[in-house]
């Protein structure tokens, strides 16, 4: 069994190890390459970028593409990032300047919008030519959901759930959530000395443009921040009012408010701005330095915006998320070697599951306002548990 394995779309602290746990439990399934003790696994290189790109010389040697080998995946694990590195390309939706020249002159995909075409027939082509049995795609909702239109077209293959926001459909907890909400939670805290000492309003921007999971998770572990999330418009009044109280109850004469990068108050519009990717996003206004004037101007208080988002993505792997990293790449070489193909690991209900991989034409997981969230004191809801998951 020769497998693939890429990563996609943003990267996050988790991803591998991810990778070297396929490698494993590849080799534990005796997969090895010819003549060498090393696992039958390729990494693909740039996401899905590197799978329409890849190209074969004359001399049969592969672009885009790495032989895994115990060496080189010995140590991956101990750092964050990809080492496959990674790429927001949709082959499906592809610009003809980003197919490989070959595919431009062959001019023969289908096309799928102005200026864009369907490359999957040329990533089922490139895989099958480099001997692939089945791939592993670690990414989120758009990586995998990418994975779902391959997997329909006939291809093998299984997906690891990995995005900080947490909103991938199918499971309650996605690889880099873990690290995310605790790299937030120690870079808000070190600034209450910070916002303490000018007696100022902290106004802190994370990701989420969809789903308010990241900022919320962050939220249950920091009891006196406002937080804000893209599922809910919320009532600009009401939040200065809260954070004028929470400033003048302080004893350090300080507030703080969180919000996703998708939230926004109600009669409030956040300019998008840059080209769209692939998937159709573009980048948003921020709403943390928006919001920080608003406060400043409704309440008279001194605010200063500050922007988490990439910070939270960088660096090594909090224990937990390796955890489920080595958990989730062996469970996809197991589904693998039991013949299931065009499913995703996950956590469902608390314990580890498979599902289908998800469908693009559904939007994002979201945080389910009425039982996750309390509008009016824009905080978590603590109350009502019991039978619930640990995870959001």
């Amino acid at each position: 069994m020769h497998l693939g394995v890429l990563t996609g779309g943003g990267d996050v602290p988790g991803l591998n190890a991810a990778i070297k746990s396929v490698y494993n439990a590849a080799k534990d399934q005796g997969w090895l390459r010819e003549g060498t003790s090393d696992a039958n696994v390729t990494g693909i290189l740039r996401g899905w970028k590197g799978a329409v790109s890849m190209t074969r010389d004359a001399g049969g040697v592969w672009s885009d593409v790495v032989a895994l080998d115990d060496a080189r995946v010995r140590t991956v694990d101990r750092t964050g990032g990809t080492f496959l590195h990674t790429s927001r390309t949709r082959p499906d939706r592809i610009r003809l300047s980003d197919l490989p020249p070959s595919a431009r002159e062959g001019a023969d995909l289908p096309k799928a919008g102005e200026d864009r075409f369907d490359a999957t027939s040329l990533v089922v082509r490139n895989l099958t030519e480099l001997g692939i049995d089945c791939l592993v795609a670690i990414g989120g909702d758009d990586t995998l959901g990418y994975a779902h239109t391959l997997s329909a077209r006939g291809f093998p293959v299984v997906g690891i759930p990995k995005t900080m926001d947490n909103d991938v459909h199918g499971t309650e907890y996605c690889l880099g959530f873990a690290t995310a909400i605790i790299r937030a939670v120690e870079f808000i805290n070190r600034q209450r000395t910070h916002l303490g000492s000018h007696e100022v309003v902290g106004v802190f921007r994370v990701f989420g443009r969809d789903a308010g999971f990241t900022a919320l998770g962050t939220a249950m572990a920091i009891s006196d921040i406002r937080c804000l999330i893209p599922e809910h418009q919320f009532d600009l009044r009401a939040l200065c009012d809260a954070t004028a109280r929470d400033h003048s109850r302080s004893p350090g004469h300080y507030a703080m408010v969180l919000c996703s990068e998708g939230a926004i108050w109600k009669g409030g519009k956040l300019v998008e701005v840059g080209e769209p990717d692939a998937y159709g996003h573009r980048h948003k206004q921020n709403v943390g330095e928006a919001l920080a004037d608003e406060i400043t101007r409704k309440t008279g208080l001194p605010t200063r915006a500050q922007d988490l988002a990439y910070d939270l993505r960088s660096g090594d792997p909090e224990p937990f998320d390796k955890i489920i990293a080595n958990t989730f790449g062996t469970l996809a070489v197991e589904l693998i070697a039991s013949g299931k193909t065009g499913r995703m690991v996950c956590i469902a209900n608390g314990v580890y599951a498979e599902t289908a991989l998800p469908d693009p034409s559904n939007p994002p997981r979201v945080v389910d306002v009425a039982s996750e969230y309390d509008t009016e004191r824009f905080r978590p809801r603590f109350a009502n548990r019991f039978g619930r998951t640990i995870f959001l």
